[in-house]
């Protein structure tokens, strides 16, 4: 009864009003600095005497409802206040521009806003979201997927748990995306990419949010290649007061909040604090989860020259998850609705029940990343500045990792795995389709050699200092110049042990230990240490550190005058990676050799300003850059020091023209993308007779091209429409060639595992034809529409549909299928049915008790269609829609919210 009245009370909510608007006064203009006519980004613009506000949009335009002859107070850090009463009469007013002007006592943030693109002068792809747009479109959704309606833009949830999902860009993945904090970079420096659950706070806390699709505009020594996501947290502009609110959805979702903020003091002082709990059940079968995240910021003017910023942000959590590997064919999907009575595929292979009762599933991560940094600023002198970041991390957290030992008994750490590329585990399996963990302790209990199966505790800790310093100046009236140093260190350590017993008295670890070679590590040399009876805390697998020194050195030239924006921008730095491993090597042997990169950046492009409505603009760059740790500098870098002797630097190319129409009613942006990716460093793993090896792939190359559209329609001062499509030709384009190399020592090797000469007539190679395959992953059509309406002063409704179109499925290059000294054809991926949804919001706004309060509802997927989101070629096969193995979106989900300002 219950959840039918929920459903109920959010349907009433988001249906029951009519697209009719009541009359209003509606003030509208732009925020422009008096000095440079640029648009103020972010700037408060607050009614006097009340709580109600904005904030301006990427363009510098703001609008607010204010009464007939009420006061608008305009606020933005480094200029002065600005009053205007609305003294004219009608529905809608329209203020033009509005000049604001500088004040010496204040100071602009370099670092954070020297990263953020402006419309119709930065020549990018560019699209931002402001805070509101965040609030009322979130919902259930993850913070990458408010960027589904962007151009170029997919994010899926992969397997469904909490803080899971990843995004794509222009058909890069997240480790080729760079996501910046305040202009400070957070992707992971061993392999670049982006846990969001570690990050799943930044919605509650976002000022500004633009997306750079390509070069983008961020002044960092090591670019990205797909695009870049530029987040801008409060701070200084924060006005005073605070807010409580709390929401429930869907599977147990609930959610409690509360920030406050003192606005910015008489003594200069400004402190802004956030917290909040996160939990629920999940919406995909054994998925629990529990998340708080935190909030800090406190500012201090200290003179008219200086300033410093204090910030820290984190989300700790834990969850459940559904392995990325346990996706179905979809037959099986079918079967476990049918058989084990799991609606909606929310089926989670991994799920089951211990001996004692208790829920359990193999898949559980848990962090927290704390991102820590003290910005300075200097305003040196009216053309000058300097500003610096130093910012530090410490992660700390993990997941659980099944062993096994194969040996004495027929079972392996993959018999952990609830599925497998398509295939359900039924080994382990009860009746009513849950994993049987109580099996597992039955067969440990009953062995004569220890447990065959234990659960070790995958810990993975990093520690990450930097350093981002950036100089302003100006040359003469048209040129600005930036200028600044990019130091970054980072030590990330990867240590198992063993946390369960599972039921055994005891476990033998030869399953790794036997890989070890004496020659690396002298215990090896004594056969019984591999036997070695091991107990709970004791290091199994893996125990290294992968460090990480990069230092770089960045400038930006930029030339406006009247029409004309231009700039030409280049970056030069050395990434080193060297690794120290305490398991597969001694003391003696544990440090590796340093192998250092160095790479460069040159980008340039211009915008010219047709008219007030027309504007065109290019760019075009190229990117040298370092392979990533492991599977790039890094042969196989969990177990051996092994370098890659044919690491080279990846290389791209990259040129975009663009043409954007704005007035009053209508903005539209059409943008065409070319890039090229060359020696894109590629290895995967193989057997070569008794001995495992690694091949290095050299010479990979894709091109991504495509066309993208977006828009922005206001017909009417309570209606809005939105829009976007783009279409992307992302292939591979290249025959890439590799050779076989051992997995411990890195050696030569020939067709029949034995060491031989490095290049010469017996080293074992394969070349892998991949000219003309799509690039898998993500749809390469996407389109969307939105309409939002102020049915009145105090109510919005909205609606969004988002559609995906030629999206193919993922395929592995497999070491173990390829054919030695031969030419081998990588098979055509599946092509994904296409497929959309729809998703409601609506707000209400009211008082309570003299307070201002919002109460807001989602719901996402409205009519339930769960699709295939993503999906994997099988092993050694053709993909048919017979064999692949996929995962589908999640079906309708809701939540409800709650929040009083004071």
């Amino acid at each position: 009864m219950k959840k039918h009245l929920i459903h109920f009370l959010l349907v009433a909510v988001l249906s029951v009003f009519s697209a009719a608007a009541f009359a209003q006064t509606t003030v509208r203009g732009q925020l422009v600095d008096s000095e440079t006519g640029e648009p103020l980004v972010g700037a408060a613009v607050m009614v006097e005497g009340t709580s109600q506000g904005t904030v301006t949009d990427i363009d510098g335009y703001f609008k607010q409802s204010v009464a007939q002859g009420g006061t608008l107070v305009f606020k933005y850090v480094g200029f002065k206040d600005l009053k205007k009463k609305i003294t004219q009469k009608g529905a809608s007013v329209d203020l033009g521009a509005i000049k604001m002007e500088p004040d010496a006592v204040m100071l602009k943030d370099v670092v954070i806003t020297s990263s953020i693109a402006v419309a119709r002068k930065t020549p990018v792809a560019l699209s931002t979201v402001d805070p509101t747009f965040i609030e009322e479109k979130l919902g259930t959704q993850e913070f990458p997927e408010i960027l589904k309606s962007t151009p170029g833009v997919h994010a899926n949830k992969q397997g469904g748990g909490y803080g899971d999902s990843e995004i794509y860009m222009r058909g890069f993945g997240q480790e080729n995306v760079a996501v910046m904090v305040n202009g400070v970079p957070v992707n992971d420096m061993e392999w670049g990419g982006v846990y969001w659950s570690n990050w799943a706070g930044l919605s509650d806390v976002t000022r500004t949010l633009q997306t750079q699709r390509g070069l983008g505009a961020s002044k960092v020594s090591a670019p990205s290649v797909g695009g870049t996501i530029n987040i801008v947290t409060k701070g200084l502009e924060s006005k005073k007061g605070g807010s409580v609110s709390y929401a429930m959805g869907n599977d147990g979702m609930n959610k409690i909040q509360f920030n406050i903020s003192t606005g910015l003091t008489k003594n200069g002082w400004a402190l802004t604090l956030l917290g909040a709990k996160h939990w629920g059940d999940g919406y995909v079968q054994g998925t629990k989860f529990e998340g708080y995240n935190y909030f800090i910021n406190l500012a201090k003017r200290i003179n008219d020259n200086h300033q410093l910023q204090f910030m820290a942000t984190g989300a700790p959590q834990h969850h459940d998850q559904r392995d990325k590997g346990a996706g179905l064919t979809i037959a099986d999907w079918e079967m476990t609705k049918r058989t084990y009575g799991v609606a909606d595929n929310k089926y989670n292979p991994s799920f089951g029940y211990r001996k004692n009762g208790e829920a359990y599933n193999a898949n559980h991560n848990y962090y927290h990343k704390p991102q820590i940094s003290l910005n300075h600023q200097w305003e040196i002198d009216r053309k000058s500045s300097l500003s610096t970041s130093l910012y530090m991390s410490l992660g700390r957290g993990g997941g659980y990792s099944g062993q096994g030992n194969d040996k004495f008994s027929p079972y392996s750490y993959s018999s952990w795995n609830g599925a497998y590329k398509g295939v359900l585990n039924t080994t382990f399996r009860c009746p009513d389709g849950t994993f049987d963990y109580a099996a597992i302790e039955d067969y440990n209990a009953s062995s004569e050699y220890g447990s065959a199966l234990v659960m070790s505790e995958s810990k993975n800790e990093h520690v990450w200092y930097g350093l981002l310093s950036t100089y302003t100046t100006k040359f003469g009236e048209n040129f600005d110049f930036y200028g600044g140093v990019d130091f970054r260190y980072y030590k990330g350590t990867h240590t198992n042990v063993i946390s369960d017993l599972f039921g055994g008295e005891y476990y033998m670890d030869n399953a790794d230990r036997l890989k070890v070679k004496a020659a690396n590590n002298a215990a090896a040399a004594d056969p019984m240490w591999a036997y070695e009876k091991l107990y709970v805390g004791d290091v199994v697998y893996r125990d290294y550190d992968g460090h990480v020194m990069q230092e770089g050195a960045f400038f930006q030239l930029e030339y406006n005058k009247d029409k004309l924006a231009a700039f030409v921008s280049g970056s030069l730095s050395n990434t080193g990676y060297w690794r120290v491993d305490r398991f597969y090597y001694d003391k003696a042997h544990e440090k590796s050799e340093t192998v250092n990169f160095l790479g460069f950046t040159a980008k340039g492009g211009a915008n010219y300003n047709l008219t007030e409505n027309h504007n065109v603009f290019f760019n075009v760059g190229a990117i040298s850059r370092a392979p990533k740790f492991s599977y790039g500098a890094f042969m196989q870098a969990t177990s051996s020091n092994a370098t890659n002797p044919n690491a080279v630097n990846e290389k791209i190319f990259s040129a975009e023209l663009g043409y954007g129409f704005r007035n009053r009613m209508l903005t539209a942006n059409v943008n065409l993308y070319y890039t090229k990716w060359m020696d894109k460093t590629m290895t995967t793993g193989t057997d070569l007779g008794y001995t495992r090896a690694n091949i290095n792939m050299s010479g990979v190359e894709a091109t991504h091209m495509g066309a993208e559209l977006d828009l922005k329609f206001r017909p009417f001062n309570w209606m809005e429409l939105t829009g976007m499509f783009s279409y992307g030709d992302w292939k591979w384009g290249s025959n890439a060639k590799g050779y076989f190399f051992s997995e411990q020592g890195g050696q030569p090797l020939d067709r029949n595992g034995n060491v031989t000469e490095l290049l010469g007539p017996d080293h074992a190679w394969a070349i892998i034809n991949m000219d003309g395959v799509r690039v898998g992953g993500s749809a390469q059509t996407t389109a969307a529409v939105g309409l939002n309406v102020n049915v009145n002063k105090d109510i919005r409704v909205g609606a969004d549909w988002t559609y995906y179109g030629r999206n193919y499925s993922y395929y592995q290059v497999d070491g173990t299928l390829l054919s030695i000294n031969k030419e081998n054809t990588l098979d055509d991926p599946w092509r994904i049915p296409a497929a959309s949804m729809i998703d409601l919001n609506a707000s209400w706004k009211f008082k309570i008790g003299g307070l201002d309060a919002v109460f807001s509802g989602n719901v996402n997927n409205l009519l339930n269609y769960q699709y295939i989101e993503k999906a994997w070629n099988p092993k050694g096969k053709v993909a048919t829609d017979e064999n692949v193995y996929v995962f589908y979106t999640l079906g309708r989900t809701y939540s409800l919210r709650l929040r009083v300002n004071f």
